[in-house]
């Protein structure tokens, strides 16, 4: 296994310990992790879309879960009643699975539909309005607004 050494970038980088972490732990993880396949796809500056082979699941047997910078999506097959059926070959896998993605932040799901086998999930990076980057013109002073707090009123005393 090839492992990257990202220790001249933690010498020299504050606050992304998370992120090496997730870079590490990932590189570990993938290579057992080969079913079901998947594409990432970028369909727009803030737009992607995760499709996942899910051929044999029914979409009640697929549970999509996302949460704070993690996407879960999980197959389960039920039971069949013909489970005593006599296989020649059985080439077409049906077990259960569950796949994660690590998002990013201000990642969210938008959409997931299933069409020809496949599972399309849609995602939006949504950056609020705070942290989008902004312009600031030289030459020319803000003044800050001041909200003023009267403690008088705390102190029981009369201001004069």
């Amino acid at each position: 296994m090839n492992r990257f050494d990202f220790t001249p970038y933690r010498r020299n980088t504050v606050g992304f310990d998370r992120l090496f972490e997730l870079l590490e732990n990932t590189g570990r993880i993938a290579q057992n992790e080969n079913y079901p396949p998947f594409n990432i796809e970028r369909t727009g500056e803030n737009d992607y879309q995760v499709t996942v082979a899910v051929a044999g699941f029914k979409p009640d047997e697929i549970e999509i879960t996302a949460q704070q910078n993690l996407l879960v999506v999980t197959g389960s097959k039920h039971a069949d009643s013909n489970d005593n059926r006599d296989f020649l070959h059985m080439g077409i896998a049906s077990r259960n699975f569950e796949r994660r993605f690590q998002l990013a932040d201000h990642i969210h799901v938008t959409n997931a539909d299933m069409a020809d086998g496949l599972l399309l999930i849609s995602l939006v990076r949504e950056v609020p309005e705070a942290l989008k980057p902004r312009k600031i013109e030289i030459g020319k002073q803000t003044i800050p607004t001041v909200i003023e707090h009267d403690d008088s009123k705390k102190k029981g005393s009369k201001v004069a």
